[in-house]
């Protein structure tokens, strides 16, 4: 088996844009919690707060996704590759048995 025909261990395109996205989605959403908590939390127009108070959320809720998404690519792939030396092991076996 050569090099270039080792599958490889990255999670698919459509999992990592998948991933991104959820990123963003949480971020978003947190920022406009944050936003809103601080404001509605503010008696005296306090603008400045109401933004630190999305800026936060925002950052909280992006990083707690985005370790979640993390640790699930992390698993597709180590899942993927395990299932790959199932079936090698598999055929190995099947052509010995030959």
């Amino acid at each position: 088996m050569t090099q270039d025909s080792l599958p490889s261990a990255a999670p698919s395109t459509l999992a990592r844009a998948l991933a991104i996205v959820a990123i963003l989605v949480a971020g978003l959403s947190g920022g406009l919690i944050g936003y809103a908590v601080t404001d509605v939390s503010c008696i005296d127009g306090c603008s400045n707060w109401a933004a630190v108070g999305a800026a936060v959320g925002a950052v909280i809720a992006a990083g707690g996704v985005a370790v979640v998404a993390v640790l699930t690519l992390r698993a597709v792939g180590e899942w993927r590759s395990i299932e790959e030396q199932r079936e090698r092991a598999e055929s190995s076996r099947q052509q010995s048995a030959e």
